[in-house]
C-alpha cells in the first residue's frame, strides 16, 4: 500500500510534468520560425504571420497532423 507521503509525492512529481508541458509549449509559440521548410519549400509569409514560429510549409504540417491523429 502506498502512504500519504507516496501520494503527496506522485502528485507533485504529476504536476511539475504537466508544467513542464506548459512552458514547453509557451516556449514554442514565442521560438522564431523558419523561412525555409526541411522540404525545401519557402514558408509563406501569411502563415508566418499567422504562426510565428512556424517551422514548416503548410503541406508538411498537415501531413505531419495527418500522421500523428490519425494513427
Amino acid at each position: 500500500m502506498y502512504s500519504e507521503f507516496d501520494r503527496e509525492v506522485g502528485e507533485m512529481r504529476v504536476e511539475q510534468e504537466r508544467q513542464a508541458r506548459i512552458d514547453a509549449a509557451s516556449a514554442a509559440l514565442k521560438a522564431e520560425g523558419r523561412d525555409v521548410c526541411d522540404c525545401g519549400a519557402t514558408i509563406s509569409l501569411a502563415r508566418r504571420r499567422v504562426y510565428p514560429s512556424a517551422t514548416r510549409c503548410l503541406e508538411c504540417q498537415q501531413i505531419a497532423e495527418r500522421e500523428a491523429y490519425c494513427r
